[in-house]
């Protein structure tokens, strides 16, 4: 049986290693790893998890992998799920940070990237649509976050008002308006 912090620590970077387009792109990756291969958390549990991860200051990714290694092994758990995630970056950043000036004009590295860009948007739309299906978001109920979106990015209302605002609403939808369609 193999350490549950080395497995841990090595899931993450995996996942830190293989994942381009930030921690929205990790999503499936993630899920994949600790809900359907190891089953760590349940789908339910995911769900909560990204929730939470997206409402704390900080990176995504690493809130999400700190979040998780926690519910495994609480501290010590955080701290590999954490450092197994964060590790691939920061060694990709420390390599191209000692070599970007000899391929900072290369067209074929900007091509790549011109490549990528696509594919990270499809990597981040993929899981939202997932986590729309998870989170029971239906023709009735989608204009919350639609409403949202757009107000973020066409009046620019803050997210945290937003943030703010959602939870009021749920509270009061479940205090007061869902018991009486019961």
């Amino acid at each position: 049986m193999r350490n549950i912090y080395i497995e841990t620590f090595a899931t993450f970077f995996r996942i830190g290693m293989f994942t381009f387009g930030g921690g929205y792109a990790m999503i499936p990756l993630i899920e994949q790893e600790v809900v359907a291969r190891h089953k760590w958390v349940t789908k339910e549990e995911m769900v909560d998890l990204i929730a939470i991860s997206q409402s704390c200051p900080g990176v995504f990714a690493i809130n999400l992998s700190t979040f998780i290694g926690y519910k495994l092994r609480k501290k010590r758990g955080a701290l590999c799920a954490s450092f197994g995630t964060a590790m691939p970056s920061f060694l990709c950043i420390l390599l191209i940070a000692m070599f970007f000036h000899q391929f900072e004009d290369n067209p074929v590295v900007a091509a790549i990237f011109r490549g990528i860009r696509p594919a990270v948007v499809a990597l981040i739309a993929v899981p939202t649509f997932d986590l729309a299906r998870s989170a029971k978001i239906n023709l009735s109920n989608c204009w919350i976050p639609i409403a949202g979106a757009l107000a973020i990015w066409a009046f620019g209302v803050s997210p945290i008002l937003i943030i703010l605002l959602a939870a009021f609403g749920g509270y009061i939808y479940g205090k007061y308006i869902k018991p009486t369609e019961q």
